[in-house]
């Protein structure tokens, strides 16, 4: 295996805050798991800061530690909600959502409608709006999405094997069988429905694929797939299509920033057009402020049951490959930012010709999988205490990481209800291997 580039190890064993004993391992941070010392290491705060700089970072710290505290009490309150039973329907917070999604497509209606009667007025210039209008009536249409058509797209002729563990997976689930797969080069998988036909496409990235066991995997498919079944109201269409349009919305309307310094606006426009122009921009930056308002009020009705969709999500993963397999699953996503760090190392010494150095697209995933796999369990429990203490996910959709294990532990399964046999690994190792060539070519470029 190549070797580190991290610097060196402390070379004391002893933690300094409480002298428990330490494990240190030279490419991961040293920590002590008694007093939790070093537990996110942080750079020094500057020494020459005045009094004005210290009080603003004080407040600045003040304020987070109160979001983080209020996002502890939100987390924990759907935690405590669906561990006690509450399903998809006792969460009335979705209710908002939809009054909320309803006004977002009452407004794409109203432009519609309105630049549509402008065109029947006799002032020209009336039907130039109208027709500006309508253009930007079909920027901000609702969007349903659509079925990719990139190099990862899977089709069930060239993995038939594939398919036919995810159509298990998808009946035992309760689903109907997935329409496209599709592989990318991302530590990631996601579901989704697209397009007017609501046809189901499920994403798989490859970099989190490889390291995950045969249960885990199944995990993984049990996960993706439950979203279609859990009650998840982000990903209907009415609901859905709100989102998206907000965040068009949102991207549309920033204003764009005049830099004067440069003098390149003020030799090209007149003074009077320039002012226009920042009151313009003011406009716009007033629009898109209540429209971020909108998208954040949005996001914060479809919290709660968002978070809720994803702990359903985690038990229907956990009813077909086991409980242990679910667990590893959440533990694998911990490691997200050490996948980052093996691929950026793996990349650097790609070019390196010294033997023993040289990975090559070959042994890419080879030795992809096996960093991972050498990752210390000092490392994985630091990241566990971490989303504790710090309420990390793996995005802002998903509940902390840390409530997604303990939640396993409720209702825990042992016994997998479906396995997948070594013959059928092997089939869709096979199917996978030009897919795993172009990607590791890609992530090695």
């Amino acid at each position: 295996m190549p070797t580190s580039h991290a610097p060196a190890p402390p070379k004391s064993s002893v933690c300094p805050a409480c002298a428990a004993g330490l494990v240190t391992h030279e490419r991961y941070p040293t920590w002590c798991p008694d007093c939790e010392w070093n537990l996110l290491p942080v750079e020094a705060p500057a020494a020459d800061l005045t009094a004005r700089q210290r009080r603003a970072a004080e407040r600045r710290w003040e304020a987070q530690a109160d979001r983080l505290a209020l996002a502890r009490l939100r987390a924990e309150q759907v935690y405590d909600a669906v561990a006690a039973g509450a399903g998809a329907r006792e969460d009335r917070t979705w209710i908002g959502a939809m009054a909320l999604a309803g006004f977002v497509h009452l407004v794409t209606v109203g432009l519609l409608a309105g630049s549509v009667a402008l065109q029947f007025a006799d002032s020209w210039p009336l039907r130039v709006v109208g027709w500006l209008g309508l253009a930007l009536a079909f920027v901000l249409r609702p969007r349903s999405g659509k079925v990719p058509e990139d190099s990862g797209v899977l089709r069930r002729a060239a993995a038939p094997a594939l398919y036919a563990l995810v159509d298990r997976v998808a009946a035992a689930v309760g689903t109907r069988p997935v329409d496209v797969i599709r592989v990318t080069d991302e530590f990631n998988a996601s579901f989704a429905r697209v397009g007017l036909r609501r046809r189901s496409v499920l994403t798989l990235g490859l970099p989190l694929w490889e390291p995950l066991g045969p249960g885990q995997r199944l995990a993984l498919l049990g996960h993706e797939l439950g979203h279609d079944v859990n009650g998840d109201h982000r990903s209907g269409r009415w609901l859905g299509s709100a989102i998206s349009t907000l965040s068009e919305w949102w991207y549309i309307t920033q204003p764009v920033r005049y830099d004067d310094r440069d003098g390149s606006m003020t030799n090209s426009v007149t003074e009077i057009a320039d002012l226009g122009q920042r009151l313009a921009g003011l406009a716009m930056g007033c629009v898109n402020w209540l429209v971020g308002l909108l998208l954040g009020l949005l996001e914060r009705l479809t919290t709660r049951s968002g978070q809720g969709a994803e702990y359903r999500a985690d038990a229907i993963a956990a009813r077909l490959a086991s409980t242990s397999e679910a667990e590893g699953l959440l533990r694998t996503l911990l490691l997200a930012g050490s996948a980052s760090t093996v691929q950026s190392r793996l990349r650097s010494l790609s070019g390196v010709r010294q033997s023993g150095l040289s990975v090559g697209v070959a042994g890419f995933w080879g030795a992809f999988t096996a960093e991972l796999a050498s990752v210390p369990p000092q490392e994985t429990e630091r990241l566990l205490r971490l989303s504790v203490r710090e309420l990390s996910s793996v995005d802002s959709t998903h509940p902390p990481t840390h409530l997604r294990i303990r939640m396993l532990g409720h209702r825990p399964v042992p016994a997998p209800a479906l396995v997948v046999t070594p013959e059928e690994a092997a089939a869709i190792e096979a199917e996978l291997a030009p897919l795993r060539l172009r990607i590791a070519r890609e992530l090695l470029a």
